[in-house]
Formats: C-alpha cells, structure tokens, sequence
C-alpha cells in the first residue's frame, strides 16, 4: 500500500481526504467544539427525583438508563451536528454531586475525513425542590379539601371512621388533617385525592356530599383555570345506642317495625332493633336522608339500673309482613329500679333485647322515658300505650377494671386539633369498650397489642365483659437496630 507524507508535519500516512495525519487534523479542527463540558442538572431532596425540563420531575437511580437519557436530552441541541457512537457513566463518588459521561462522538471534517473523538462531560446536580414538595412544605397550599361533619353531640361514628381511614392508607396523600368541633377536614394537593376521598366516605357511612369550587386565578392567554375545591360530607346524625323514632311510613317499609327503635351499629347502613320482638333492619344513607330520623336522648342521658327480675320469652309471634328477627340477641321481660332510687319502691317494666347478658342484680344502662320530656315529630304523635317506658341500651361493667384489662390499642392519625373537650377521652373509652362488645365492628379495624401492658387474670376480677381476643390482635411492627436498641417506628404515618 502506498503512503504520502502528512502536510503539515511530514509524517508518513496513509492517503486521505484531508492529507494530514490524525494529530495535526485534531490541532486545526476540535469536533467537540460547542458542546458544553459543564452542564447543571436540578434535583429535588425531599422526594428524590430530576427536573426533566420544562417541567417534570422523574426518578432515577444513578447510573441507571433513564439518568443517561435524562442527560443527554440536556445535550442534544449542541449535538446536532455531530453523531454520538457512545455513552457511559465514569463513576464518581455518590456524594460529591458530580456525574460524569464519557461519551464517543464522530463527525466528518475537511474534505470528507470523518473524525472520532472521546471526551468527558461533567454534570454539576443542583437543589431545587418541586412543586409538589412545596406544597407539602407550605401545609395550606391545598387544591382541595374534604369537610366531614355530623351534627351529633358523639363521636363514635368518626372514631370509627378514622381506624377505616388508617386501614386503607387513605391519610397518606393528605397535606394536613384539622379536627374542628363537629367535624375534621382533609387537604388535598389535588382534587382526584379528594374525590377518592369522598367515595371512600359514601362506601364506609351513610351521608351526602356536595362539591363546590372557588376560582383563584385564570390566565386568559392559555385559558386555563385555579380552582379551590370543597367538598362537604354530612353523615347521618345518628350514633351506636341512640334511642330512634322513626316515621310511621319508614317503620312500615321497614317490615312493620316499631317505631321506637335501638342503633345497635353504624357501619356503611344504620343497623336497627325494635326492643320489643327483636326484629332488625338497615337504613342506608338514601333511605334516611328522605325520611329522616334523630336520637330522642343524649348519651348523657343514660342511667343505670337494676335488674330486679327476668323473665326469657320463648316464642315470641310476629306480625303479618314482618322482617328479620335478630338471632344474636335474647327477647326478655324485665322489671328494674333506677340505681339513684333504691330507698323507693318505684320499678319499671319493659321489654329489651338483652336478655342473653342479664341476670337478676346486675347493672344495665337505658334511658328513662317515663319521666323525660321529649320533644320529637313523630314521638308525640304515637299513643302513648306504644311508648316504652324504659328502653335499656347495655349491660354496665365496671370501667376501670376493664381499662387494667385491656391489653391492646389503636392507631390514631395524626392531626391539628382545636378546642379539644374534656369528654373526648370518654367518649373515645366509649368507643374502645363498643369494640369490645361487638365483633362485627371489630373486623374493619387493626388492633395491635399493646406491648406495655401485662394483662393480669384473676378469678375475683373476671365480672364477664368482654374483650378482644389475642388472635385478632396484630403485632406493632418495629425495627431493632444491630445495636440492640430499638430502631425507627414502622407504623408511623
């Protein structure tokens, strides 16, 4: 094969368009001009992800592809000129907010010779956080809110709601949760968590919603809109054991029903029970809002009483077009005494549904409706002949002895809290010894065992209230460093 002598130097080469020989060609002509070697990459701390101009924000781990696509997209104006053979990440310590490529670039230069080059491109990480992030930080910058009410003087029902909500992770994507006097309210970064919000709500408990928006802003140029949206949930203001009177039209539909009826539950429908045959029945959301109903006592309200004699009725006849009987419970005819008027011979005689649970000398709570004055539609309008007397709602045990017992609890979300009252912490022992009672509420709600607690068992403690039992309890994940101490809590929001 034939050489010539590069022009400029004089070296032997082989023949090429430009007659110069590779080094002299890389003095006259750099085909990496114009490509910066120094470019700056945006990332956000908080949630770790890259600014992927003009506005997204993507998760990469380093040295994965998408980082190389990411930064070379940052290159591709000033290489259009010349074509890219190749690009690898040189590694650089994770720390130093450095990345740096090696990429293998060819192009064609004087009179057709086509040129390779490798060179180093270094990418400067910078901190800038995102939108998204600012908003988490900013704690008011919410799109939406979900404002839950219930026009009640208790919380059981939201007591409830708030262990379905931490079942399902719901408080998760939440900005921040204020509880207020007759409600809570849930922010939201954007209006589909919102929404989501709301249905889980209607699928959980019985209510109504309304939306409505507020216009922040609106830019004419590219006709696009800022709402604020609200969205207002009522649910039914009805609580486990009010006292109900329900209208005549409702009680018929219902399977010819008594019309004074007991809330034993509140779960996605209103579970009733007439304490007269033990029929049952469930009121949804529609059903009540078209034919609504109030608790006739305050749960304040409630006496106690003694159970003076007990008689279990067997066969019990129901009425033409009658509905479900309850078979968890026990029809009974009782005769008790108010605790505060034992000195009196005064006693009252009633039918309840909780003749599987008393004996004679035992404590129950009910409502006194001999001697209360009650102001209700549909109440005054019954005869009175119908009118119980005493409706009794549970059996009383002791409250401190079942306190010593307990040996589990429940998770709470976390949440600002304004005007707090006193009677909060019983109502919440209310709802605590409610799941006790009852096994049905039990099944939608995590309880963990309380480790800090040792159950003590002795024969003279035992008075049978009920308790939740080991199996249906959960273990309170927890890590354990390699030291031995205890590590970060796992069940934290």
């Amino acid at each position: 094969s034939e050489y010539i002598l590069c022009c400029t130097c004089g070296v032997p080469i082989p023949p090429n368009p430009a007659n110069m020989c590779v080094a002299c060609l890389r003095t006259q002509v750099d085909i990496s001009e114009g490509i910066p070697k120094q470019v700056t990459v945006h990332f956000c701390k908080q949630c770790e992800r890259y600014l992927q101009p003009p506005a997204t924000w993507v998760q990469c781990a380093l040295e994965s592809r998408e980082l190389l696509a990411l930064c070379l997209k940052k290159l591709k104006s000033s290489m259009s000129k010349v074509r890219l053979i190749d690009a690898g990440f040189l590694w650089t310590e994770p720390h130093s907010k450095r990345i740096k490529m090696k990429l293998t670039i060819q192009k064609e230069v004087m009179n057709g010779a086509i040129l390779q080059q490798v060179f180093v491109v270094e990418f400067v990480i910078q901190s800038q956080m995102c939108d998204d992030c600012h908003r988490v930080e900013a704690k008011d910058f919410w799109k939406a809110v979900v404002q839950v009410r219930q026009k009640t003087v208790h919380k059981k029902t939201f007591y409830y709601l708030e262990q379905l909500i931490l079942k399902h992770k719901l408080h998760q994507n939440t900005l921040n949760i204020k509880e207020i006097h007759e409600g809570i309210d849930f922010y939201y970064g954007s209006k589909q968590h919102a929404q989501k919000m709301v249905d889980f709500l209607q699928c959980t408990v019985p209510c109504r919603s309304k939306a409505s928006q507020r216009l922040i802003s609106h830019d004419i140029h590219s006709n696009t809109y800022n709402y604020k949206s609200t969205f207002s949930v009522e649910i039914v203001p009805v609580c486990k054991d009010n006292v109900v009177c329900l209208s005549p039209r409702l009680a018929q539909s219902l399977g010819n029903m008594g019309q004074v009826c007991v809330c034993i539950r509140v779960t996605s429908t209103i579970h009733l029970i007439d304490p007269r045959t033990l029929q049952i029945a469930e009121v949804d959301g529609n059903t009540y809002w078209r034919n609504p109903f109030n608790g006739l006592f305050n749960p304040k309200q409630l006496e106690e009483f003694i159970v003076m004699d007990i008689d279990i009725i067997r066969d019990q006849k129901l009425g033409a077009g009658a509905g479900m009987r309850s078979n968890k419970h026990t029809l009974a005819e009782v005769w008790v005494q108010k605790t505060s008027e034992m000195n009196t011979s005064q006693q009252y005689h009633c039918r309840t549904f909780l003749g599987h649970l008393l004996n004679i000398g035992d404590l129950v709570l009910g409502f006194d409706f001999a001697n209360s004055n009650i102001n209700d539609e549909y109440l005054n309008k019954m005869n009175p002949h119908h009118v119980p007397d005493v409706v009794l709602i549970k059996k009383s045990y002791d409250r401190s002895r079942r306190v010593k017992r307990r040996n589990w609890k429940l998770q709470e979300m976390a949440r600002d809290r304004e005007g707090m009252d006193t009677d909060d912490e019983r109502q919440y022992q209310d709802f605590l010894e409610d799941l006790e009672e009852d096994e049905a509420l039990r099944k939608n709600v995590n309880i963990f065992r309380d480790a800090s607690k040792i159950p003590v068992e002795s024969d003279t403690d035992d008075d049978g209230a009920p308790c939740v039992s080991l199996a249906e309890m959960l273990e309170e994940l927890s890590l354990t460093d390699a030291t031995g101490g205890e590590g970060a809590d796992m069940m934290t929001d």
